[in-house]
């Protein structure tokens, strides 16, 4: 066998392993989808009145892998964030059995290429309190801080540890205070980017957020 033989017999072998593996590659290719929406009862506290909510299944290759709330948001064509929902067993020690009750929790990256599933970090965020807003790979929410009682302004960018923005709102947080109660979901602007916070009982603050850094705004560079 002449060498120029050897060589096409060669490229044309490796050229079956590529397509066998692209092949591959696209044969395991993951479905992520939902399923219909459920009305449940979500107890914020174990004393609490119960108030209605809607859950629905996170479903991946046709197995059930989370419960979720809310819409998702469509970080990339691959990626997606959307919030988490889930039982908790609030019996006693004393009582007999489970006593399963709904709760929000916080939220995850859905990977549809890979099918991966993965809690998204989030400084500060309070699955009661906090109502978070969505640009790109950023999200803006009023966060509480450990002790329960401060809150702050939070812009955190997925995949970085350190939040984006945490500044301290002057509002401490009501012993009653209701749920996503803090602010309103913040609102966002592009071009510049900009992110504004409107606290309970606080005036409005705007922050433009550049990169992985955040600036308060004056009310005249608003206006502009």
């Amino acid at each position: 066998m002449n060498h120029s033989l050897k060589v096409t017999i060669g490229g044309w072998f490796l050229g079956i392993l590529l397509s066998c593996a692209v092949a591959g590659a696209v044969a395991k290719a993951h479905v992520v989808a939902f399923g219909r929406w459920i009305p449940v009862q979500w107890f914020a506290a174990s004393d609490s009145v119960p108030l209605i909510m809607k859950v629905r299944p996170m479903v991946v290759d046709g197995r059930v892998r989370e419960y979720v709330v809310g819409p998702p948001h469509e970080i990339t064509d691959r990626m997606f964030v959307v919030r988490r929902a889930f039982r908790v067993n609030d019996s006693l020690p004393e009582e007999p059995g489970a006593r399963w009750r709904w709760q929000r929790g916080g939220w995850l990256i859905v990977d549809q290429l890979s099918g991966r599933v993965s809690a998204a970090n989030l400084p500060a965020f309070d699955p009661y309190f906090s109502a978070a807003s969505w640009y790109r790979d950023y999200v803006a929410y009023c966060g509480v801080g450990d002790d329960g009682k401060k809150t702050y302004a939070v812009v955190a960018q997925l995949n970085r540890r350190k939040p984006v923005l945490k500044k301290a709102l002057a509002n401490l947080l009501p012993e009653d205070a209701a749920p996503d109660s803090i602010c309103p979901a913040p609102l966002w602007q592009r071009n510049p980017m900009r992110v504004s916070f409107a606290p309970e009982g606080a005036d409005k603050q705007t922050f433009a957020i550049r990169g992985t850094a955040a600036d308060l705004m004056g009310e005249a560079e608003e206006e502009e």
